[in-house]
């Protein structure tokens, strides 16, 4: 190989580390900053005014703050765990069964996804009324919140299962079936423990989706059921305080943590008991 051909791939290289630069500086560093403000002991945060905790030691006293991550947590999770039952659920039937308009639903489901959430929050916002025409005791809260999300958040959990469905090789629920498992023994010690990633992925993929929902959110609540995107949007209205920023930095650490568990977990074997 020629010094001419030597130098035009190190120059090549160079410029593909600056552009991986370049993309990792504009994603992280709106995070850095916020970490930054957070021990910043000036309250508008225009110019730094010197090191401080004291906005953490104020967020225990901040109730409207810990309701609204309280809500936040228990929003995500109910309808995570809620969505990933039924999207796994949903993709095994997909995948293994056949009936009428299988493929219809399949497409459904697909459409769903690319669907703008504005559109979603008004078409649950026009069942809500439907519904409280019928129940007149069915109103605007974390009940509809939950049921709100679950309605996104199943399409991406059953397109993320069926994915990995669709790689497992026939040949292991063959040889299972062979060995007269029955369809419960096949799917708890075969199908389960080999679509643990792709379940583990929705799940994630879903969870996300709903820490950081607002627009469905939005629609959907009601008295008493703030959730954090809501709060820090009307806190954002009036100037955003430095508590603000300190609660985010809380949460991209538990990000960070939940992402590297996860990590962990998937690569230990999972041997059902």
């Amino acid at each position: 190989m020629s010094t001419g051909t030597h130098a035009s791939l190190r120059q090549s290289g160079r410029w593909m580390h600056g552009l991986a630069a370049f993309v990792y500086l504009f994603l992280y560093a709106p995070l850095v900053l916020v970490t930054v403000q957070s021990f910043n002991a000036g309250r508008f945060g225009t110019r730094w005014e010197g090191f401080t905790t004291a906005w953490y030691r104020a967020l225990p006293h901040n109730q409207t703050a810990w309701e609204a991550s309280r809500n936040t947590l228990v929003l995500a999770l109910t309808s995570t765990t809620l969505a990933t039952v039924l999207g796994t659920t949903l993709a095994c039937g997909l995948s293994r069964g056949r009936f009428p308009c299988s493929q219809a639903l399949q497409r459904a489901i697909s459409l769903s996804v690319f669907l703008p959430d504005i559109l979603l929050a008004a078409a649950l916002l026009l069942a809500m009324a439907v519904v409280q025409s019928w129940c007149s005791w069915v109103r605007p809260g974390l009940p509809a919140m939950i049921a709100a999300h679950v309605t996104f958040q199943l399409p991406f959990v059953a397109l993320v299962v069926r994915a990995r469905l669709a790689r497992l090789d026939p040949a292991l629920e063959e040889a299972a079936r062979d060995l007269g498992a029955s369809g419960w023994q096949l799917f708890y010690h075969v199908t389960l423990p080999l679509l643990r990633p792709g379940i583990l992925a929705g799940a994630l993929l879903a969870f996300t989706l709903s820490l950081d929902d607002f627009i469905v959110s939005f629609f959907t609540t009601g008295p008493g059921a703030t959730t954090l995107p809501i709060w820090i949007y009307a806190s954002a209205k009036r100037g955003l305080s430095p508590e603000v920023h300190a609660l985010s930095t809380l949460l991209i650490l538990a990000s960070l943590i939940l992402t590297v568990s996860l990590n962990l977990v998937q690569r230990k074997p999972w041997t059902p008991g």
